[in-house]
């Protein structure tokens, strides 16, 4: 008699809980990889998703890796297993917290003068010679190129500079007239703000532009001067001014640790849009007798600070 063959065995269905399991292991790799590809489809989007992008970016992943890390890391001791879908986590969780060094290691917010447009060309915003503090394309010679909106933003002295007095009439640029660097309308003329005392970092964050102007120029963007002199402005919201018209003077109101010029160049309203929330453009200057795009930086040693960017002044009418 010949022996039947032994049934095979069934293989048992997976219960619901087993199946829930299943998709909850692909929950930490799958959210991380939804976030970076939603990022990097709002940075290519440009304009203010790019710039929503660039924010979130040093803000989601790392704080999804950081959790995935933990949960996975403690799965894996607590089981004492290690397989492929774990290390794939485990991987793109460090990838994650890539962002994080930007803490450390400032970066510059990814944008070419030769795709940002439109680039505005004006004349300096005062007659003195100044010495350009910051200013360029460069972390290197412009610390403000992390910011979107002032990636391509000039600060100005006058000497004497960089003295570490307490007086402001230590400063050359304290008081020194301002005056408008295009023909345009003023869309806002902010005063009131009192003047910081020099030589420290006021961390004024609560109103950093200190009192300010903002011209729309006719490519319907806009050009931002700060930290003017408490009580000195002389033109209004809605006035039209001329070139080289004085709107204020020079002081060291706002975020400031001494007396200098701000000016930069942005997309959108700054009435609408925050400060740090806007895209910047570039912005050169004519009529003096340096580069178009002058540039700055600084050279430290011990407490002792060096300026070593251009000296340029207005040569026009």
């Amino acid at each position: 008699m010949l022996n039947s063959p032994s049934p095979t065995p069934a293989v048992p269905a997976l219960r619901p809980a087993s199946r829930w399991w299943q998709g909850l292991r692909l929950v930490p790799l799958g959210s991380m990889l939804l976030a970076v590809s939603v990022l990097l489809a709002a940075f290519s989007l440009g304009g203010m998703p790019k710039i929503a992008a660039w924010y979130l970016v040093e803000l989601i992943p790392p704080a999804l890796g950081l959790v995935s890390l933990i949960v996975t890391g403690l799965y894996g001791w607590r089981k004492r297993k290690f397989n492929r879908l774990m290390a794939l986590t485990l991987g793109m969780a460090l990838l994650s917290l890539l962002p994080l060094t930007a803490l450390v290691i400032p970066v510059p917010f990814p944008a070419s003068r030769a795709s940002a447009s439109p680039a505005a060309t004006v004349r300096l915003p005062a007659n003195e010679a100044l010495k350009v503090a910051w200013g360029g394309d460069a972390l290197e010679t412009n610390y403000h190129v992390i910011t979107p909106d002032q990636r391509w933003a000039y600060d100005l002295f006058v000497a004497p500079y960089l003295s570490g007095s307490e007086r402001l009439e230590d400063y050359g640029c304290y008081g020194i007239p301002v005056v408008a660097p295009i023909a345009g309308l003023v869309t806002q003329a902010h005063d009131g703000e009192p003047d910081q005392t020099p030589g420290i970092p006021s961390n004024n964050y609560t109103a950093p532009t200190g009192n300010f102007v903002v011209f729309q120029l006719e490519t319907g963007t806009y050009l931002i001067i700060a930290h003017l002199k408490q009580g000195s402005l002389l033109v209004a919201s809605g006035q039209t001014v001329t070139e080289g018209q004085p709107i204020g003077q020079c002081g060291n109101s706002g975020n400031t640790s001494e007396p200098h010029i701000h000016i930069h160049h942005q997309r959108q309203d700054p009435a609408v849009f925050p400060l740090n929330f806007a895209e910047g453009l570039p912005l050169y200057f004519r009529d003096h007798d340096g580069a178009p795009m002058p540039v700055g930086g600084f050279k430290i040693e011990g407490e002792k600070a060096t300026a070593l960017g251009d000296t340029v002044q207005h040569i026009g009418k």
